[in-house]
């Protein structure tokens, strides 16, 4: 399969073109902010590559989260829009497992059973989305035993791992801070999952927030 891939669940905006689980092309930006402006000119010139290379798009896969509550409606909508106009189906894959696939390519663990991986996507305040016994959870860092108290060697990754270092002290425990979620593992991961939203069930379709938005009261005059 040949598929476009978007993830924009944080700061970090890209989009990519993987083939048969394969990276061919990606686009990226760390920077953050820019995700409205920067996605559409992501998606613009990787269609035009893939017709360079004469690739037919057979799918789109979108990290769907959790994470930054704009930044998921972004690549939501621009995902939904693509597969209504080339008539493919959505993928979407987990934003969590993104950020364990992007450590794997980085971390050299010669045994993965001896190791506990734990992603950590920034929920604000000293709260993180991480994965708990298989489960993706929101949780509140407030205490060493708030997240693995084992005696394994641990690895703390993801946008969400800075803040947790203070509080986070056990020599086996270790922060990875430069480990970010990417389009291109978004395929990887897309290639082995099954394709679970035809194109009928697009309009239903929303990104995994795990939770609710709420907005802020404005600070600006008349906006109140």
């Amino acid at each position: 399969m040949t598929i476009l891939c978007i993830e924009t669940s944080t700061s970090v905006c890209s989009a990519a073109v993987c083939k048969d689980g394969s990276l061919i092309k990606q686009c990226i930006h760390y920077e953050g902010s820019n995700h409205a402006r920067l996605l559409p000119l992501y998606i613009e010139e990787l269609l035009s590559f893939a017709r360079e290379q004469h690739l037919s798009i057979d799918a789109v896969a979108l990290s769907e989260g959790p994470g930054s509550y704009t930044g998921l409606r972004i690549g939501a909508s621009t995902a939904k829009g693509l597969c209504y106009g080339l008539n493919v189906p959505l993928i979407p894959v987990p934003t969590l497992e993104v950020l364990c696939e992007a450590a794997r390519k980085r971390l050299t663990i010669s045994d993965e059973g001896l190791a506990v991986m734990i992603p950590m996507i920034d929920a604000r305040r000293m709260e993180v989305y991480t994965i708990i016994d298989g489960e993706t959870k929101a949780v509140v860092i407030d205490n060493e035993d708030s997240l693995y108290a084992g005696g394994k060697e641990v690895y703390y990754f993801g946008d969400g791992a800075a803040k947790c270092q203070s509080v986070f002290t056990k020599p086996n425990w270790h922060f990875i801070l430069d480990i970010v979620p990417e389009a291109q593992y978004v395929g990887v991961l897309a290639e082995t999952l099954d394709i679970r939203h035809q194109k009928s069930d697009l309009a239903y379709y929303e990104p995994f927030y795990l939770k609710e938005f709420i907005a802020a009261q404005s600070h600006v005059k008349g906006l109140k």
